[in-house]
């Protein structure tokens, strides 16, 4: 799994039929609302020991577009994950699942029957 911050963890678990199914679990809600992916590409950046024009040149996009992705003023592309990943050489696929969760997670957040249709999904997927 990629451990994220101190409460909250995604992760994936494969079924028998080989299927990637996300398993969320979020202990403090409040923490998602503020864009997980942003703060975890800023931490790998971070990590990386790069700047913002370095990792904005790679992407050839604009440094001021890198900082607010980072601080979830800005929807991340797809496209933009994948190269996040090469940038700093970590698994393509578990950036685009914390993507892909957030997304979800955005969606559903202020729905009364998000689990119902969630599970209605994970059913679907197997």
């Amino acid at each position: 799994g990629i451990p994220l911050l101190p409460n909250i963890c995604f992760f994936i678990r494969h079924t028998q039929s080989n299927r990637k199914l996300l398993n969320l679990t979020i202990f403090d809600k409040s923490i998602i609302e503020k864009m997980i992916i942003g703060k975890k590409l800023r931490e790998l950046r971070e990590e990386k020991g790069l700047l913002l024009r370095q990792v904005a040149a790679e992407l050839e996009v604009d440094t001021a577009y890198i900082s607010k992705m980072e601080r979830g003023e800005k929807n991340i592309r797809k496209e933009h994950i994948f190269k996040f990943a090469e940038v700093y050489q970590i698994n393509k696929q578990d950036l685009i699942t914390l993507w892909l969760a957030e997304r979800v997670y955005d969606i559903v957040k202020d729905e009364k029957t998000a689990i119902n249709a969630l599970n209605f999904v994970i059913k679907k997927l197997k």
